[in-house]
């Protein structure tokens, strides 16, 4: 149970510390003010775990869902720390527009799961492939190195490490058993963090600055502020987020042959949305669904909740302990970068998976996967195709996952249910660019 915790949060840890990383920077926080967020942003995406896969009353999915900082908010909050005159007043100002946000997400989840009876296996099979597809750049981006202005940048030394990883994992997965093969991704990062050692790549230097005890002081950086202009954007982000946890919990019910229904993801958006009320009172962000974790669970198969809130108890550990923070944070960033390769693909394949259930034999079905993936890669292959686009919509329009979802719930909206007779739609096809029946009847 603990390493299997631990291999979670190890692949969900760079996801965590980026966030307050880019917005403690722009605020201009000192090195020790900027550890200090980092460990606020880890201990409060354990308490969200927690809620999140233990529960209480009815908050909480109950299903093995890590949950930590969203980075759909990352745009908006920097955009909140350029508009803010006095830097001091930029974190307080955020604090107090999650707050805000987290409150009327909660309050709205009863509503907003009810969309759950327009998610049949043609959309989430479409959603669970593009969570896998949007997630992979990620990956690669690790691999090539921490820093894109460096000069090692996808660098032979960083692709070389980041391969040797991925093949670890795969041999490990190959040809043991059991434990051993459960631990996998933990144990390729172990090995390819020690081969990364004689390369000059792995900075033990994290683990000598920490401070073995600290505690994430209650508004530590003043009280909540509340402005207009910087909640609306952040109830913008809180929509973002509670689609991609809705499509997550779709994902992660599949996985788990425990189909998320209505019930469950009302349980899951609430612990979503509260987790991220209470974090600013910790110092920490907007808490939702990670879904690279959802790439571990496939893979591993281990599917207990338990194991997951085992690694909301490191998370929480790790917020007390910076030195024990300090010690993930020692794997190269291209060792991330080729177990990510694994987990991230092995989503992209569940998603496959619930598609060949999902009655691609059918004309309308094909059209809405061929169209709604093709809307959820657009801020893959072309980050700048929103570009002239207003700061707010693009906070939408550059989530893949969002708006190929958003497209996949109303393709299929218009086609299998929007005055569509009971038997249109029924038409086999042979070939995707086939024309169907009804095609050929009007020519």
């Amino acid at each position: 149970m603990a390493t299997s915790g631990l291999q979670h949060v190890a692949a969900m840890y760079a996801g965590v510390v980026a966030p307050p990383l880019i917005v403690g920077a722009a605020v201009g926080l000192s090195g020790t003010e900027l550890t200090f967020l980092t460990g606020a942003c880890l201990f409060t995406a354990g308490l969200a775990t927690f809620l999140q896969t233990l529960g209480i009353w009815k908050i909480g999915a109950r299903l093995p869902f890590v949950n930590g900082v969203t980075f759909a908010g990352v745009a908006p909050m920097t955009a909140i720390v350029a508009s803010t005159k006095d830097k001091s007043d930029a974190l307080p100002i955020i604090f107090g527009a999650v707050i805000v946000a987290g409150v009327l997400g909660f309050l709205a989840a009863p509503v907003f799961c009810k969309a759950i009876r327009f998610f049949p296996p043609v959309v989430t099979g479409t959603v669970i492939t593009l969570i896998g597809v949007s997630l992979l750049p990620v990956s690669f981006g690790w691999a090539q190195g921490p820093d894109p202005a460096a000069h090692d940048y996808g660098s032979a030394t960083n692709l070389t490490l980041a391969g040797i990883t991925l093949v670890i994992v795969l041999l490990l997965r190959r040809f043991t058993r059991g434990f051993v093969k459960q631990i996998a991704v933990l144990l390729g990062l172990i090995a390819g963090t020690v081969i990364a050692i004689p390369f000059g790549v792995t900075d033990f230097g994290p683990v000598a600055d920490a401070r073995v005890v600290g505690f994430p002081t209650p508004f530590h950086f003043g009280a909540p502020q509340f402005q207009v202009a910087a909640i609306l954007s952040m109830c913008v982000v809180m929509v973002v987020s509670m689609t991609e946890s809705t499509a997550d919990m779709l994902a992660l019910g599949e996985i788990v042959e425990r189909p998320a229904n209505e019930k469950t993801i009302a349980a899951g958006l609430r612990a979503d949305t509260l987790g991220s009320a209470l974090s600013p009172l910790f110092n920490g962000f907007m808490c939702s669904a990670f879904a690279q974790n959802i790439g571990l669970v496939a893979m591993t198969r281990i599917r207990s909740r338990f194991v997951v809130a085992f690694g909301g108890g490191f998370l929480v550990l790790m917020g007390l302990c910076p030195m024990a923070a300090s010690l993930i944070a020692v794997v190269p960033r291209p060792v991330l970068g080729g177990a990510g390769v694994v987990l991230f693909g092995s989503v992209a394949a569940s998603g496959i998976q619930t598609l060949a259930r999902a009655g691609l034999d059918k004309d309308n079905n094909v059209l809405i996967v061929a169209v709604s993936i093709a809307v959820g890669i657009i801020p893959i292959t072309a980050p700048n195709f929103y570009h002239a686009f207003p700061e707010t919509a693009r906070i939408v329009l550059d989530s893949g996952i969002s708006t190929g979802c958003v497209a996949a719930v109303l393709l299929n909206f218009v086609f299998n249910h929007l005055g569509r007779p009971r038997s249109a739609g029924a038409q086999d096809v042979t070939h995707p660019m086939e024309a169907g029946e009804e095609i050929a009847v009007v020519r």
